[in-house]
């Protein structure tokens, strides 16, 4: 038979012994509490399990709410708590920000692989905004630890090699292109970082469709991917979500109310791809990227929306009743002298 849990075991008999003492909580200093009682490693994993499970729940709640507003909630959880901050930006994928690079004046888009506390770095200049050395970048972000000493911006914040970073500006340039091709507008940006055995990047799309109308739709598109080294051959680990929202607030003269469809998707592959040469590192992420957004969109499209539309269709009509009811009594005559 197996053997409780040593954790439990000790937790209980520190708290829940019916012989031990009652103990008046409130003669306690304000900063402590009934857990400081427990000794220091059970404390440190009671206080781990405790921050897990308070990080599975939030990220629960956060699917079951509406992907059009993750950021405002997202936020909203943060503040009630802080120490949670890091957990939960690097695991919520959330709608995909814009900002505009004051070295090339180009647009690039925010996420967790390129901040570094308040400061994000831009693809294109490979400049932080705001400078680290400001005082803006005083956290961790996802490619890389901050410099307390705020010293060289790369350095500080773990930005790629020079070899990885000349990768990332072919990728940017690759994927500006794709952009243009397949989305006809929007914004894209690459970002890549160092690991011990390969790279590591993510290739961020998005595109806004007649925002301020009355029909209005967001694209955001990430593809998070590891690329491990393996001799001659490179085996690529993605993950790719897309986040959808399509809304129609119904005009004056829109006689089809208002609509709001929002949801997110999220897909995996792996696979192994020749690649002895920076180009072809490129292009294999390239054709990765493409076939899966092909595949979700294509998913999207027959599946999902055709999903929606057969429940819609099937709740609303149109037409009104008495003519609904004309047209299914004409239906029951023609049937009937067919019959005769």
């Amino acid at each position: 038979m197996a053997s409780a849990d040593p954790f439990d075991s000790a937790l209980s008999q520190t708290l829940h012994t019916p012989q031990h003492p009652q103990i008046d909580i409130s003669s306690f200093p304000p900063h402590l509490s009934i857990h400081g009682m427990l000794p220091a490693p059970l404390q440190q994993r009671h206080n781990s399990v405790e921050l897990s499970q308070l990080t599975s729940a939030h990220s629960d709640l956060l699917r079951r709410l509406n992907p059009k507003h993750t950021t405002a909630h997202l936020n909203s959880l943060i503040s009630l708590v802080p120490d949670l901050t890091e957990d939960l930006l690097s695991s919520v994928d959330q709608p995909l920000a814009v900002r505009r690079c004051r070295q090339t004046g180009r647009d690039y888009l925010l996420c967790d692989y390129n901040r570094d506390g308040d400061s994000y770095r831009s693809p294109w200049s490979n400049e932080f905004d705001p400078p680290l050395g400001s005082g803006g970048g005083s956290g961790s972000g996802g490619d890389g630890a901050g410099d307390a000493d705020g010293g060289d911006e790369a350095a500080a914040a773990g930005a790629p090699s020079d070899k990885v970073r000349r990768m990332e500006v072919r990728a940017n340039e690759a994927f500006d292109v794709y952009r243009e091709l397949y989305y006809e507008g929007g914004v894209s940006s690459v970002y890549f970082w160092n690991l011990d055995d390969g790279f590591a990047g993510v290739v961020l799309l998005k595109k806004v469709a007649t925002p301020g109308t009355a029909s209005e739709g967001t694209w955001d598109s990430i593809h998070v991917f590891e690329a491990i080294d393996r001799a001659r051959f490179t085996q690529y680990n993605l993950t790719s979500t897309v986040i959808l929202s399509l809304a129609n607030t119904g005009g004056s003269d829109s006689a089809l109310g208002e609509m709001d469809l929002s949801g997110n998707m999220t897909r995996q592959i792996e696979m192994e791809l020749p690649a002895e040469t920076e180009e072809q590192q490129i292009a294999n992420i390239g054709r990765l990227v493409e076939d899966m957004e092909l595949k979700m969109r294509n998913l999207l499209q027959e599946v999902y929306f055709g999903k929606a539309k057969d429940v819609v269709g099937d709740l609303r009509s149109l037409g009104s009743l008495s003519e609904a009811g004309r047209d299914r009594e004409a239906q029951r005559e023609i049937i009937g002298s067919m019959r005769r």
